[in-house]
């Protein structure tokens, strides 16, 4: 299997901050952990607050399983409501390569 990395980048609704995206992607991170091909998860906020979300799985078909998850099963978690659903910008690439 190759690694894939699904690569979220979006706005907070006003007033909601980086920190409080972060807290609020608890039951988030417990359901990834639980994920098959889960490997490691990364939130990073730009300077102009633009959040990027990277989650590096085994596979591109881990990854699409468990986004679909995160609409469905994870519909009610907090973290929904502090995005700007309207900046979503989402994709899920293979890797070409690791050092």
């Amino acid at each position: 299997m190759s690694e894939a990395l699904e690569i979220t980048i979006l706005r907070l609704v006003p007033g909601v901050t980086g920190a409080e995206f972060v807290e609020a992607n608890d039951d988030i991170n417990t359901y990834l952990r639980r994920r098959p091909g889960f490997r490691r998860r990364r939130i990073a906020e730009d300077g102009d607050g633009t959040i990027i979300d990277i989650v590096a799985w085994d596979s591109a078909s881990d990854g699409r399983r468990s986004a679909s998850g995160i609409m469905t099963e994870m519909a009610d978690s907090p973290v929904h409501a502090t995005i700007d659903h309207a900046t979503v910008d989402f994709r899920i690439v293979p890797v070409l390569e690791t050092r």
